[in-house]
């Protein structure tokens, strides 16, 4: 009796993730926010722009996202999302010239100078910073 419930139960949990639409940035942002009136804390953000260079082939621009992945690694993230740009109808205030972004989240700001003074973080650059024209970084606390 206790395996068909727990079969039971098992099944409509599938079937409600299935079900279940992608992570949208809307809906990790509602996310954070929840979390961060229930602790009452900041959370550091760590948002970066890369413009990869002109003339890289379509494989080298996905292979790029090997970058991202390495820089996972590193200690005290909170969360880590990176994407490319997106299609957005453009307006005077959109600008989808990067190719692609980074949103790494922390609980503090000694969180963030750790990551990026990291060996792991380090190593990463060094790998990848070779893919890149220009990278711009904004770093902001969230109340």
């Amino acid at each position: 009796m206790k395996r068909r419930l727990f079969i039971k139960r098992s099944s409509g949990l599938v079937a409600a993730i299935a079900a279940t639409p992608m992570l949208t940035q809307a809906s990790i942002n509602n996310h954070i926010s929840k979390n961060m009136s229930k602790n009452k804390q900041e959370v550091i953000t760590h948002y970066v722009l890369f413009w990869l260079k002109k003339g890289l082939s379509e494989k080298e621009i996905n292979d790029f996202t090997g970058f991202f992945e390495e820089l996972r690694k590193v200690p005290n993230i909170k969360s880590l999302h990176y994407g490319k740009a997106a299609n957005s109808t453009p307006r005077d205030v959109v600008d989808n010239s990067f190719t692609y972004n980074l949103l790494v989240y922390f609980n503090s700001l000694e969180d963030l100078e750790t990551y990026g003074t990291h060996p792991i973080h380090l190593k990463a650059i060094e790998q990848y910073s070779q893919y890149w024209e220009k990278v711009v970084v904004h770093d902001s606390v969230l109340k």
